[in-house]
């Protein structure tokens, strides 16, 4: 019981690294299934074409889900521009908004694609595919060879002997795939460690507060959850029994949509005040009618964990 206690706690406290780890072998799985049974390169003139989909279109996709299914794209897009203020409402100005915000949102996105793109470079059969019918890898490769050489390297993904037919200074195709896909694998953990220190270098707040600000959010949403289960369940019976019984309802209190609106707001920051999230901030400013509601400093990108965690469990 203590090991699963453990287990439990781990899983908990890793969470976020352990769900980009899932997300990665997920997608290099994918991508060896891919690679093993769908991708059959025609070994000819469509060879680039053909490679170049199979590289690049799937990261894409995968890109786009990680929008999809991140919290914080959909609490800064619902509500941003209601039909009500249509008139005044810029969508290039609300674009230009975001853009900042959106940040940390694609920095998430791009897990699962550049994981596609890395394994496939390792693997090197789309690369190898893509660049047998790249004219500018057929030149170099190709040069003063005549045509017959060329031949050879629309071959090569089909027959990996040819390539030792066609000599030459530079390295196989399979090898510049390789090379491709470790010092793409060494950028990307280098940008991400640089981007990390310097976020932690420009937090407003020390690790330990931090910590507690994580703990805290964790658990308000816990009973938010909660609370608003049991609030819509008696809502609800209410309704249904007045329904079916025709009785007049009673009275209910309930948040108004001025109230939502206001704890839906995005999070700002306020070196002055320590609220911890827009219900704190909400609670603490007369339920947000004190001028000082609306006041914030800009969202420091290591403090956007707080509008995802009150959004992380649906994801809309």
């Amino acid at each position: 019981m203590d090991k699963l206690h453990w287990v439990l706690d781990f899983c908990i406290r890793h969470q976020t690294v352990l769900g980009y780890s899932m997300v990665s072998l997920l997608t290099a799985a994918s991508e060896h299934i891919f690679s093993s049974v769908v991708f059959r390169c025609p070994c000819n003139s469509g060879n680039m074409l053909y490679g170049s989909v199979f590289l690049i279109v799937p990261a894409f996709i995968l890109f786009l889900l990680g929008y999809m299914v991140n919290a914080r794209t959909w609490r800064l897009l619902t509500g941003s521009c209601p039909p009500e203020k249509c008139g005044s409402c810029s969508p290039w100005a609300t674009c230009t908004r975001y853009c900042f915000m959106l940040v940390p949102v694609t920095a998430r996105a791009l897990v699962a694609p550049i994981t596609w793109i890395a394994v496939a470079l390792l693997r090197a059969s789309f690369y190898e595919c893509a660049a047998s019918g790249n004219s500018m890898i057929k030149s170099l490769m190709c040069k003063d060879k005549g045509e017959e050489c060329q031949k050879l390297l629309f071959q090569i993904p089909c027959n990996e002997k040819l390539s030792q037919k066609i000599p030459g200074e530079f390295l196989s195709l399979q090898a510049q795939s390789q090379l491709i896909g470790w010092l793409l694998i060494a950028s990307i953990m280098t940008l991400a460690l640089i981007s990390t220190c310097v976020s932690r270098c420009l937090s407003p707040v020390s690790y330990l507060q931090l910590k507690f600000w994580k703990i805290y959010l964790k658990k308000e949403h816990e009973l938010f959850e909660t609370k608003a289960t049991e609030h819509a369940t008696r809502l609800a019976e209410r309704n249904i029994n007045c329904f079916f019984e025709g009785d007049d309802p009673a009275p209910f209190q309930t948040p108004s949509n001025e109230d939502w609106q206001k704890i839906s707001f995005l999070y700002t920051f306020n070196s002055q005040e320590q609220h911890y999230s827009m219900i704190h901030k909400y609670v603490n400013t007369n339920r947000g009618n004190s001028v000082g509601f609306r006041e914030g400093d800009q969202n420091p990108p290591v403090l956007g964990f707080v509008d995802e965690t009150n959004a992380s469990e649906s994801g809309f």
